[in-house]
């Protein structure tokens, strides 16, 4: 049984996150730096040693013959169990209550967080993958609140030539294609 990273469970690896080699390997550092992540967000001492762990475990469970059809959500769990066991070891002594709620707390708003940053990083792909005019206008429409949205949609349908009924209409159409582009973004970096 291999229980760390060689050479050839490290081939065994890239080649479950993607059978071309160049995209395996830019998987596997972008999945370092999320497991990276994951462990700095939630506090964890050392993050990089735990990433680390965390691909040995899944070498070793490679090497066991083990099958794993999503690697990203198994190393998210795999990370997971790491980190709760580096809490454990890294507690020494009991924590007051107070503290591990604080802990969890911490825990639930770094994940948020982290969602919140993937979301608008898929955002930005997706504004910057539409056309010029696409992009201008979903980001004019939305851009003010109150009074002056209706003054600066008012503005922005007479600079299109369109009624303001067949503006909201883009606008919905431009939305709903950024909706479905951040929605298969999202899909596609959990499944990393």
């Amino acid at each position: 049984m291999e229980s760390e990273l060689n050479s050839r469970t490290f081939a065994r690896l890239l080649n479950c996150l993607d059978a071309d080699q160049k995209r395996a390997g830019e998987r596997y550092e972008d999945l370092r730096r999320t497991l990276i992540r994951f462990f700095g967000w939630r506090g964890a001492p050392f993050p990089e040693e735990h990433a680390d762990e965390t691909f040995n475990r899944l070498a070793r469970k490679l090497g066991e013959g083990i099958e794993i059809k999503n690697i990203g959500a198994y190393a998210y769990e795999v990370a997971r169990l790491v980190y709760l066991e580096a809490l454990k070891a890294h507690a020494g002594k009991r924590a007051p209550l107070e503290a591990i709620k604080n802990q969890a707390s911490a825990a639930n708003l770094a994940e948020e967080t982290a969602e919140k940053e993937m979301r608008l990083a898929c955002l930005d792909d997706c504004l910057a993958a539409l056309p010029t005019e696409g992009r201008q206008v979903i980001v004019e429409y939305y851009q003010d609140k109150s009074r002056d949205r209706i003054d600066r949609r008012r503005a922005l349908a007479e600079r299109l030539g369109l009624q303001r009924e067949a503006l909201a209409n883009r606008a919905q159409r431009i939305r709903d294609k950024l909706e479905h582009c951040v929605t298969n973004c999202l899909r596609k970096k959990l499944a990393i």
